[in-house]
């Protein structure tokens, strides 16, 4: 989404300075640590900036002026977001065992590359594990110091305020980790609330982090009360689900030459997501064995082919699971619209933070 008013170019500008300055932290700390700094550069590149921009335009709506020294701050909040969502990602994929990330190496493949480049000793894919648990690390201090500066002026109550929101989405993000990988583990079949569980993993691990308490800050950056912050909550959480359940249906259904991710990897990775437990609720009510076999044979089997991949995703979308979901976008996204509509915000605040929801769970990457 391009705007005449756009804050991502602001963000990229603020992330360079980050990772400039963890550069002449490196040279002069740790110089053979230089390629930390240059993954991390490299998985900075690109994105949607999505949180950044629903800080921007939470703090616009509410009274925020473009041309205000405040910007700064909300920028410098933006870069935090990007910075924090690096370090997130970084972290999934070595848990996730993922071998892509935006069509690349996964970070943790990457040093594992490395590793085998240089000739180093002991195994590759521990030494990549390791660089990038401790490059998501470094990414997390990043982004603390970018929230500190942006904070730095801000009147105390505020900045409390602001770091108190932005302190518990980093903890509901990581308990939301651990609550997905629980769900993974648990064995097939063990759960008759797999839906609810799956919900439940949404909005602690994306939902509120990706849009509600973005939202949230931004609003409070420009001075919102708590009833404007419950309205932000109010939009953010059903968009920020309508968000994630996109996400999912993109992991099973998309095209990888845009998602940057090969199809299927939700599924070998035994992800518990809504569209998992909606079809395997719609097959047991229907007595459907064949697609509970399948469900038990292909998710979570990391060696399953990808004919294996696709039977299975054909008989996911023959339960109606995947029509349920887009449903359920258009009922949670209509939801936070109209909420937005019924504000009263002023233009061109308002119709582009209509139109930066609206594009958050339209996408196709």
């Amino acid at each position: 989404m391009a705007t005449a008013e756009d804050p991502r170019a602001a963000v990229d500008e603020a992330l360079a300075e980050q990772t400039a300055a963890l550069r002449d932290l490196v040279g002069t700390v740790a110089p053979d640590a230089a390629p930390m700094v240059d993954v991390l550069a490299q998985m900075l590149d690109g994105g949607k900036r999505l949180r950044a921009s629903f800080t921007y335009w939470g703090w616009r709506v509410h009274g925020g002026e473009p041309d205000s020294p405040q910007v700064a701050a909300v920028v410098s909040i933006g870069a935090a977001h990007e910075l924090f969502q690096a370090a997130a990602l970084i972290h999934d994929d070595v848990m996730d065992d993922s071998d892509t990330r935006r069509g690349r190496p996964a970070v943790h493949q990457a040093f594992a590359a490395l590793h085998q480049d240089q000739g180093l000793t002991g195994h590759p894919r521990r030494f990549g594990d390791a660089a990038a648990v401790l490059l998501g690390d470094l990414a997390l201090v990043a982004s603390d110091a970018a929230l500190t500066a942006a904070l730095r002026d801000e009147p105390k109550e505020r900045a409390d305020a602001i770091r108190d929101v932005f302190d518990l989405m980093r903890a509901e993000v990581e308990l939301g980790q651990y609550l997905d990988m629980f769900s993974q583990a648990r064995p097939w079949g063990a759960d008759t609330d797999d839906e609810a569980r799956a919900r439940q993993v949404i909005r602690a691990k994306s939902a509120r982090y990706s849009v509600e308490h973005p939202l949230v800050i931004g609003a409070l950056l420009a001075g919102a009360d708590d009833d404007q912050v419950a309205v932000c909550r109010a939009v953010g959480l059903p968009l920020g689900e309508a968000f994630q359940l996109r996400d999912d249906l993109l992991g099973l259904l998309g095209d990888p030459d845009v998602t940057g991710k090969p199809i299927g990897d939700d599924l070998r990775e035994g992800k518990r997501t809504v569209i998992v437990a909606r079809a395997t609720a719609r097959a047991r009510g229907a007595f459907d064995e064949t697609t509970l076999r399948l469900l038990g044979t292909v998710l979570g089997n990391r060696d399953a082919s990808a004919a294996d991949v696709a039977r299975l995703t054909a008989a996911i979308e023959a339960t109606g699971a995947v029509a349920d979901v887009e449903a359920m976008i258009t009922r949670l996204s209509a939801q936070a619209l109209a909420l937005i509509d019924d504000q009263g915000w002023a233009d061109p605040a308002a119709s582009t933070l209509r139109t930066l929801a609206q594009a958050a769970v339209a996408r196709r990457a």
